[in-house]
């Protein structure tokens, strides 16, 4: 992942959001995933925009986290639901990410 890539959702997918917490549908799987509210915000975040630097920026002043860590964790959520089907990361895919 690198934060010069946008976030597409899968037509397939439908999310509802439930006592803060997200539920993701995948039609064509029919699996469903649950988000916790740091999921969720990077889901609500990802729908609005969908460039991960937009979403990186956006968390690191919403949420009391080190740079790092965020970033891990965006990466992992993301590699997970990409895994899945449920989105793709498209462009900018040869260039680093802002990580040192």
């Amino acid at each position: 992942m690198n934060l010069n890539q946008t976030v597409v959702v899968s037509p397939e997918v439908i999310s509802q959001e439930v006592s803060g917490e997200t539920v993701l549908l995948d039609l064509k799987s029919e699996h469903y995933f649950g988000l916790d509210e740091v999921g969720t915000r990077i889901w609500q975040l990802v729908q609005e925009c969908g460039e991960l630097q937009a979403v990186y920026d956006t968390l690191l002043a919403e949420y009391d986290v080190a740079p790092e860590q965020l970033l891990h964790d965006m990466e992992k959520l993301l590699t997970a639901i990409q895994t899945a089907g449920l989105v793709t990361l498209d462009g900018a895919s040869s260039q680093s990410s802002t990580k040192s």
